[in-house]
């Protein structure tokens, strides 16, 4: 949602993302699970598009938008990082193994998701989240 909103804002346009409506998702609560996960997932979304456009939209691999800071760990965002995830409550939890933690201080910008997220990122947001809400 972040990112529909800076891109859209940037613009002056106004946005709603439509998997937040609350019928849709009580919709594909009955569903059962096999047919949502049919041809990698998303499948009932695709059929319904088939008559509406054409296949290469609806059957062309995942893309990425990534915002500049998750790619590009460096100055007070990756001392940020470092912070958080050298803790002593990130360390007390044991969530994530030092040596890794380590690994990816190392080259922050090297170690990536499928998706090219970068994974020092994804950990010390999760271990972000846990600080605030948990601890």
């Amino acid at each position: 949602m972040k990112r529909l909103d800076n891109m859209t804002m940037a613009w002056g346009l106004e946005a709603r993302v439509p998997y937040l409506d609350h019928d849709l998702v009580e919709l594909a609560a009955q569903m059962p699970p096999a047919l949502k996960l049919r041809e990698n997932g998303k499948h009932p979304l695709k059929v319904i598009a088939r008559d509406l456009l054409p296949a290469p939209v609806i059957d062309r691999p995942k893309g990425y938008f990534p915002v500049p800071v998750m790619k590009c760990a460096q100055g007070d965002f990756l001392a940020f990082m470092r912070e958080i995830l050298l803790s002593e409550a990130c360390r007390r939890r044991k969530l994530f193994q030092p040596s890794y933690i380590d690994k990816l201080l190392a080259e922050p910008d090297l170690h990536t998701t499928p998706l090219q997220g970068n994974k020092l990122w994804h950990l010390a947001l999760l271990e972000l989240w846990l600080q605030l809400h948990l601890d």
